[in-house]
């Protein structure tokens, strides 16, 4: 069972799962990048929103 295993792992990796785990991470990496541009404009947006909101709750009247 030893030599099978060892045989498995030692063998020399198939050049198509090489390109296709390539290609994954590629893939991981352009995701992760998309992810935190998302986050910095949702970010931005709530910021933005938030500041609209305290403008139409002003907490004096506006004519006295």
């Amino acid at each position: 069972m030893a030599k099978a295993l060892y045989g498995h792992v030692a063998a020399a990796p198939d050049r198509r799962m090489l390109d296709e785990v390539t290609r994954l991470r590629a893939t991981v990496r352009a995701l992760e990048f998309e992810v935190t541009r998302l986050r910095a404009d949702n970010d931005r947006l709530a910021a933005a929103a938030a500041e609209v909101d305290e403008l139409l709750h002003l907490r004096e009247p506006a004519l006295t």
